[in-house]
């Protein structure tokens, strides 16, 4: 196929276009609209559907996302649900993929704690730990060996 566009580039009559167009390519666009009702759904979605390059919509209404595939310019896909439907719109706010969560917290390793003793940090796992109940601690202590008394069950 490669072959074929450059030969058709050098046979081409049209003089006027120096400039190759870029093609765009094919990408999900994400867009965040205040969406309250079924009104604003229909609106968001018919706003965007008559682009050119437009191959599918998808409005999610709890989300307030707006989900476009197609050979289009997000900026333009921005400005045009902002302008048709006179509500802000922007980008899907992503997290940067350079930010990654550290197990350093800022203020809790800055001075020399006791061995075995962070000062403001909770331990993640403790929260896992199952907690005995009052009834559980009557059962395991009931059969104790260091209590003959204890059960009387034989």
């Amino acid at each position: 196929m490669g072959a074929l566009d450059h030969l058709s580039d050098l046979f081409d009559c049209s003089h006027g276009s120096s400039k190759l167009k870029k093609r765009k390519q094919l990408q999900t666009v994400e867009i965040k609209v205040r969406i309250d009702c079924e009104g604003c759904e229909r609106k968001v979605k018919r706003a965007v559907e008559g682009m050119k390059g437009v191959q599918s919509v998808d409005v999610q209404p709890k989300q307030n996302k707006l989900t476009v595939v197609g050979y289009v310019d997000p900026a333009k896909v921005v400005a045009r649900v902002a302008h048709r439907t006179g509500k802000k719109a922007e980008l899907w706010p992503y997290v940067p993929y350079d930010v990654v969560a550290h197990p350093y917290a800022p203020g809790v390793y800055d001075k020399k704690a006791p061995p075995g003793y962070v000062r403001n940090a909770e331990d993640p796992q403790i929260y896992q730990l199952a907690r005995a109940s009052s009834t559980e601690v009557r059962y395991t202590t009931a059969f104790s060996d260091e209590n003959p008394t204890a059960c009387v069950i034989m």
